[in-house]
């Protein structure tokens, strides 16, 4: 039996469209037969190299009212609530240590949607730890055990080392898709053509 194709999921907690495709992303890759691997990361260091010190959406305040008009639109589209949460962007650092240890196992997946969901769904914060902690509680984990080896210097150490990766891999925001042979693919309206090209649909190839 041929193997299934495989793209990796390149997400932020603070990025309002990583969000929207976290939300579909398992049924659209088990639609199209492409297994996913999850990557959060932080995108405050990339962008600390380009002299920001927030989101793009703050510091240019058209393209922010912008963005929320859009996200509003998709988000109901895809049937999403959304609430804008105060303050924006959040401190996601602890939420990503835990969404990290927990990428390549089963509950993964459901903590990452229930910190979107906390975060974007409801306008709560996820930037304290006794929040983190909470929704790990909904999901039905121990945070006790969770959190101790999350922030462990073992898992510390493995996310300098991932974001450091996605600096190497010229990723520049998120939600950020890669095919198996790196092609890369940004945004949530670009899910769905990471996947076709995963599948071996590739009309734009001119390689």
């Amino acid at each position: 039996m041929a193997r299934a194709p495989v793209i990796e999921f390149w997400y932020e907690f603070a990025s309002t469209y990583s969000y929207l495709s976290a939300m579909r992303l398992e049924e659209a890759a088990r639609e199209a037969g492409v297994v996913v691997r999850w990557r959060p990361f932080l995108l405050g260091p990339i962008f600390s190299t380009q002299g920001w010190n927030t989101s793009p959406f703050n510091l240019y305040p058209a393209k922010g009212r912008y963005m929320w008009r859009d996200m509003a639109r998709e988000a109901a589209r895809i049937g999403l609530p959304l609430v804008k949460p105060a303050p924006f962007p959040q401190n996601s650092l602890t939420a990503t240590r835990v969404a990290l240890l927990g990428a390549d196992e089963p509950w993964g997946p459901q903590f990452t949607r229930a910190v979107y969901r906390t975060e974007f769904g409801e306008g709560r914060s996820i930037e304290e730890p006794s929040a983190v902690r909470a929704i790990l509680e909904t999901c039905g984990l121990d945070p006790d055990v969770i959190m101790k080896a999350a922030t462990g210097e073992a898992n510390k150490t493995r996310l300098r080392a991932l974001t450091e990766e996605a600096r190497s891999r010229h990723i520049f925001g998120a939600p950020t898709f890669f095919d198996e042979d790196g092609e890369m693919f940004w945004g949530n309206d670009r899910l769905e053509a990471a996947l076709a090209w995963a599948t071996g649909e590739r009309p734009g190839d001119l390689r």
